[in-house]
């Protein structure tokens, strides 16, 4: 890979061109010309991507594709990839979108990766990590909260990424293992109560997390599933909101409401934590990883945590198939991803400090 195409300049996709720079040719695309007070380290594109003419003459000049833009358009942005026979990165947490990528990728040449962000992304590359010290597995329990560091109100949230990704988390169902079983569990439900250092947290069932770790490990655990933290009384203000309101139905007008109501902070806070229990030696075990990430300056620039541990996540992966630490062609899942080759890349070291 040489010349990179990132699609979609918010927080996050910005960040994405800022750290592949480093290592490659970056090109950027949007509707618009993103502002900010500093200087863009690659050059940028005005276009739309709805427009599929114009988007199959730009992507020519590219040999690999990174989306950055919201779920519902990246089936478009794939196909497309595909056609051309690109590389094709994303952050997706959509299970349709996926599967819909994971059926190109069988007749790719290239490298197809959705869900290379935080949750589904990161989340699975330490989970696994975490599973493969095993010799018999029971439970793989992941959790991940990207929340502000001083709530108010009490929906006690603030929208710092995609209003869209998280209504979609939020209705669909989500992909378990019970008991042994693969199955689908309603979102907002399974509620738990999790104690982080004093502060009181909740955690509930949302879709998309877990990415395709359920293909991996069905038959190989007794309970697999991935939970979003949030502040104690959020999930159920949402289901009032999606479910007594039924503004589910009207998904633009809940957008509206709650991106109006919970603008995004500058100073947020990460949690991720991941619980595998099992027998290592025929004795019972637990092991545990949990880590909070906050706000840093990089490059000369403060970046929320949100969208610094999920654009190093996905150039992380980038770097690992540039380098061949990852397989050069086809359907990459991130459960099969080394944490510890991950650790090593440019953006991956972002996580040790």
């Amino acid at each position: 890979m040489k010349n990179i195409l990132v699609l979609g300049l918010g927080k996050v996709g910005t960040l994405v061109g800022f750290l592949l720079s480093k290592n490659f040719n970056v090109t950027g695309l949007d509707q618009k010309k993103p502002h900010y007070d500093f200087k863009l380290p690659y050059k940028v594109i005005e276009s739309d991507v709805s427009d599929g003419r114009k988007l199959k003459v730009i992507f020519k000049k590219y040999d690999t594709v990174v989306s950055a833009l919201p779920f519902f358009l990246n089936k478009n942005i794939a196909k497309l990839a595909f056609d051309l026979d690109l590389n094709y990165f994303d952050l997706t947490e959509d299970i349709e979108t996926t599967e819909y990528i994971k059926k190109l990728s069988a007749k790719s040449s290239k490298v197809m990766a959705p869900q290379c962000g935080l949750a589904p992304g990161l989340i699975g590359i330490i989970g696994n990590d975490l599973a493969v010290k095993f010799d018999k597995l029971r439970d793989i329990e992941l959790r991940v909260g990207a929340l502000p560091r001083y709530p108010n109100g009490q929906l006690a949230y603030s929208f710092t990424w995609s209003p869209e990704g998280v209504i979609n988390e939020y209705i669909n169902d989500a992909q378990v293992i019970q008991n042994g079983v693969k199955k689908m569990v309603p979102s907002l439900d399974g509620f738990e109560y999790i104690n982080i250092e004093g502060q009181e947290f909740e955690a509930f069932a949302t879709s998309g997390g877990l990415g395709t770790m359920c293909d991996t490990y069905e038959g190989k655990v007794d309970t697999l599933n991935y939970k979003t933290i949030r502040y104690p009384g959020h999930g159920k203000l949402m289901r009032f909101l999606m479910y007594e309101l039924i503004l589910k139905n009207d998904k633009p007008k809940l957008k509206e409401i709650l991106s109006n109501a919970k603008p995004p902070v500058e100073d947020d806070v990460v949690y991720v934590y991941a619980v595998v229990e099992g027998w290592k030696k025929e004795n019972i075990s637990r092991s545990e990883y949990f880590k909070a990430f906050y706000p840093i300056e990089i490059q000369g620039n403060k970046w929320r945590a949100i969208s610094w541990t999920t654009a190093a996540s996905l150039v992380a992966v980038i770097e690992m198939v540039n380098n061949g630490k990852l397989p050069n062609k086809g359907f990459i899942k991130q459960e099969e991803i080394s944490f510890e080759d991950f650790l090593k890349t440019d953006s991956g070291k972002l996580f040790l400090d």
